[in-house]
């Protein structure tokens, strides 16, 4: 055993300093062995758990000679009491040893068996390094949902972290500070634990159909009544006891209270706010809380792939929940409606800098788009380019020579042929608006203004190409340029009218976050539910809600 330890520090030129030195003591048989085994490649199993921070427990034991790390009691108890609450985070405690460390760990030292030792250490050290990883950057790698995800928090090295937490005695206290500090992080754990209290609950489903309007008398009202209280959307008289008590549950008639409660109820699940119970309001009502849980998991994981720091003065766009927010100092200032991407055209999750505002902008058409898009309809509208201020070039840069659209046999351009590009003029009517916020990028997404007003009354709002289309692009053009003394609202406005395209550089290149969150807490604490429109939740929460060897937890069945 001895000439296997000797043999793994001679490679890593430590032979020298121990031959002058003394003779090598070792602490335990069993850590070194395990160890060698990792950078071995080999699977290691301990106490029945498997050993998967491999890179960073090489490194801590390491760096400590190989000595046992856990012999505190109270640092034990830490990372019990750790790993026990961390289903408020939407993770796993079984992936970090919840039980055997339950089980051994809480045990005085004294009284666990010489030969448990250094396992039980080995799979302490391991929760640690796992869980605060996970709490830092998140559970999942974000590449493996998002292929275009360019915002990764920085990487941690765990086995400092875990090197000072136990040298300070502070290994509960090091894993809260782990976490994400954005106070939309700590509003969704907090709902998480409301939500959390509605498990075991009886929750059939109800039919959908005959559709409810007000007035009407139904058997499945009471139960879509007592749904509501629990859920928050009829508040209790009583705090100390659930609405769904009351005895007003029993009624079946879509009263006055359920016409204030269901609208309230629909907006917050992105439904139209009419107060007729039809499919999709039926849907969102049948969805269990264990579902909505899980969804709310996806939204905690992604705000762990976030930096912790977004910026003293950052924009936050919601794709999932077609909304826009900007924060100064935790504050925040703007909120608007947004339009995003189309289902088959996904507007991308990465963050970035927005470094200048273009105002009156030309559109040069995409090629994609003019193919797909522009051609069918210049083929059966032949005044369009002329009404929408389109010019027609042969070929590209400064090569390119402007054609008239009248010369052009449009019918016989395909996508194999057509050597032609599509730029719109600034105007009213410019697809881009009269504002367009850049940050460039490799997607080639931007904010921008839009002469179509009327789609942000819709409720749910994919109508984009990908690029993200801003509600009120004045308000926020003068919200950027706040520290640019060059560019009040009055200049502004005079760049516009001169329709003459101009960029604005911003002084402080503002970050800009796209994210995607079906579930999120608003600013009044009324947490609010979206449909899953690009279809990414699934994949995210399948991949939380697997064990480290890849194993899914079964689908609970509706009670």
């Amino acid at each position: 055993m001895r000439d296997a330890r000797w043999k793994y520090l001679r490679s890593r030129g430590l032979a020298l300093i121990l031959l002058l030195a003394c003779p090598p003591v070792f602490s335990d048989d069993s850590i070194i062995n395990r160890i060698e085994a990792l950078q071995a490649g080999h699977p290691v199993t301990v106490l029945d758990a498997p050993i998967l921070a491999k890179e960073a427990l090489t490194r801590f034991y390491e760096l400590r000679e190989f000595d046992l790390a856990w012999d505190s009691y109270n640092a034990r108890r830490q990372l019990a009491q750790a790993i026990s609450e961390v289903a408020d985070q939407g993770l796993n405690p079984l992936d970090y040893h919840h039980e055997t460390i339950a089980a051994l760990a809480l045990q005085p030292t004294d009284q666990v068996e010489e030969e448990v030792r250094a396992d039980l250490d080995l799979v302490l050290s391991d929760a640690f390094l796992l869980l605060s990883s996970h709490l830092q950057a998140g559970k999942v790698n974000p590449r493996t949902i998002h292929a275009e995800w360019t915002a990764n928090r920085q990487d941690l090295e765990t086995h400092t972290v875990l090197a000072q937490a136990l040298d300070t005695n502070s290994v509960y206290q090091t894993l809260q500070q782990l976490k994400p500090s954005a106070p939309a992080y700590q509003k969704l754990v907090t709902a998480r634990r409301t939500l959390t209290a509605l498990l075991g609950q009886p929750w059939h489903e109800l039919a959908a159909t005959p559709t409810l309007r007000p007035g009407d008398n139904d058997p499945r009202i009471p139960e879509i009544r007592r749904r509501l209280a629990l859920l928050g959307d009829i508040p209790s008289a009583d705090h100390d006891r659930p609405a769904a008590y009351d005895a007003s549950v029993e009624s079946d008639s879509y009263d006055d209270e359920l016409l204030i409660a269901l609208p309230a109820f629909q907006a917050r699940h992105g439904l139209e706010p009419d107060g007729i119970i039809g499919r999709q309001t039926f849907a969102a009502l049948n969805r269990l809380p264990v579902e909505r849980i899980r969804q709310l998991d996806a939204s905690l994981e992604r705000w762990r792939w976030l930096p912790d720091d977004l910026g003293d003065t950052y924009l936050l766009v919601n794709i999932a929940g077609f909304e826009m927010t900007m924060v100064r100092s935790s504050e925040e200032i703007l909120r608007q409606r947004v339009i995003v991407g189309r289902p088959y055209r996904q507007t991308p999750v990465f963050s970035d800098r927005i470094r200048y505002l273009a105002f009156n902008p030309t559109w040069t058409v995409p090629r994609k788009l003019m193919i797909q898009d522009q051609l069918p309809i210049i083929r059966s509208d032949p005044g369009y380019l002329e009404r929408m201020n389109f010019k027609v070039y042969r070929g590209w840069g400064a090569d390119r020579v402007e054609v008239d659209p009248a010369t052009i046999d449009w019918h016989t351009l395909s996508a194999n042929n057509f050597p032609y590009q599509l730029v719109q003029e600034p105007g009213p009517m410019n697809a881009l608006g009269q504002i367009k916020f850049m940050f460039p990028n490799q997607y080639d997404i931007y904010l921008h203004d839009t002469p179509g007003q009327a789609l942000f009354g819709r409720a749910e709002r994919t109508f984009s190409s990908g690029c993200i289309r801003v509600e009120r692009p004045f308000e926020l053009a003068e919200h950027l340029l706040a520290g640019n003394s060059n560019w009040s609202r009055a200049n502004i406005d005079r760049a516009i009218e001169l329709r003459d395209p101009v960029n604005a550089m911003l002084r402080t290149p503002i970050p800009v976050h796209l994210q995607y969150w079906t579930v999120w807490v608003d600013q009044s604490g009324v947490i609010q539910f979206r449909n899953d429109i690009y279809g990414r939740d699934q994949r995210l929460i399948d991949a939380l809600r697997s064990d480290p060897q890849g194993a899914l937890m079964p689908t609970p069945r509706r009670p």
